[in-house]
């Protein structure tokens, strides 16, 4: 086969532009710090980095809901801390109220502070967090404790079916019914619906808000899977009981015929709500470590998959400016043959 002068000259052409290519995609990996650019550089490399890049934007959602979990957490135990000191203060004065060296008047000195102290329970209970209400199950943009309605009495032989969806019933066990649920639970063998007044037990109206009656669970998902309740459930801290239990020791207070022995009874009261506080407290505490082990199975997991992605995608830097130095010699020799195979022309001749 006859080598023409155009087919040097071409070839010459053609490898130098395979060599500009190789330099320029070189210089593209320098650059960017990645193997692969687009998915035609690497198809197998691109579909495994998609997937790596998925596992590490899906464990730093997690971290990023873990943030919302210490913070819902933290409010929570910092309430229920405060909870806890606001409970041993109204001992402390139960106590002393009941040594009956104190008169009257003092006493309704110390019924004025606790009667302050129940209305900071109240404040702590409607604490919010962004804008919602951490004591209130996952009813977090209502109120869980209004002090107004839980004071007013309701006479019960007062409410019927008209107006009885307004109301929440309270018995001594601490059950809480809407009238629907008192309605279906207590209606007669034939089916027939059971009249309020007619309801068994010791029950007590309030209007509905007057404290939380909503006892679900607010679950952050902190990892593929699992989640957990943040909450605390108010019915255990921030229950009727306490607040018309604290009312009634005021009320004592007030009394100047309340005895000593009998403000001593109160002090198991005042115990036994500060008990359920500890408990909720304790509770909170025992999720705030599990919250921790998952953070440090978080981090594991996010070292793991950066380091796993990185290896797919990362260029080892130092290899690559070899490959770009030893290319751009071949370039230059490339350069310089095509020089020499590429003849003078009969242009050059006639200038």
């Amino acid at each position: 086969m006859r080598v023409t002068q155009s087919m040097l000259s071409h070839n010459s052409l053609r490898h130098i532009q395979n060599s500009y290519q190789k330099m320029g995609k070189l210089e593209e990996q320098l650059l960017t710090g990645k193997k692969v650019n687009r998915p035609s550089d690497d198809p197998v490399a691109a579909m495994k980095g998609i997937n790596y890049r998925s596992q590490v934007v899906q464990v730093e959602q997690y971290q990023r809901n873990l943030g919302e979990v210490y913070n819902w957490m933290d409010n929570t135990e910092a309430a229920l801390d405060e909870v806890n000191k606001v409970m041993q203060r109204i001992r402390d004065l139960t106590v002393q109220a009941s040594t009956d060296s104190y008169d009257a008047e003092q006493r309704k000195n110390m019924a004025s502070e606790i009667k302050q102290l129940r209305n900071h329970l109240e404040s702590i209970a409607n604490t919010k967090v962004n804008n919602k209400y951490i004591f209130n199950g996952s009813d977090t943009s209502s109120k869980p404790v209004d002090l107004s309605k839980i004071d007013k009495e309701i006479d019960i032989a007062t409410i019927d079916e008209n107006n009885a969806k307004d109301y929440v019933l309270f018995s001594d066990n601490g059950q809480q019914l809407t009238w629907d649920e008192a309605a279906e639970a207590y209606k007669g063998k034939d089916g027939t619906s059971v009249k309020i007044s007619d309801l068994p037990g010791d029950f007590m109206a309030k209007e509905k808000g007057a404290v939380s009656t909503n006892s679900d669970s607010v679950d952050i998902e902190v990892s593929q899977g699992i989640k957990l309740g943040v909450n605390s459930k108010p019915q255990a801290v921030f229950s009727l009981d306490l607040f018309s239990d604290l009312g009634k020791l005021i009320t004592a207070l007030e009394s100047p015929d309340t005895t000593g022995e009998e403000l001593s009874k109160q002090i198991d009261m005042i115990d036994g709500h500060h008990g359920k506080v500890i408990t909720e407290t304790a509770e909170i505490g025992a999720k705030y470590n599990r919250v921790e082990m998952v953070e440090s199975r978080l981090t594991s997991q996010e070292v793991i998959a950066k380091s796993t992605m990185s290896k797919n995608e990362d260029i080892d830097a130092e290899k690559v400016i070899i490959e770009l130095t030893s290319q751009e010699a071949l370039h230059r020799a490339s350069l310089a043959v095509g020089a020499m195979i590429i003849q003078p022309t009969l242009v050059d001749f006639l200038r």
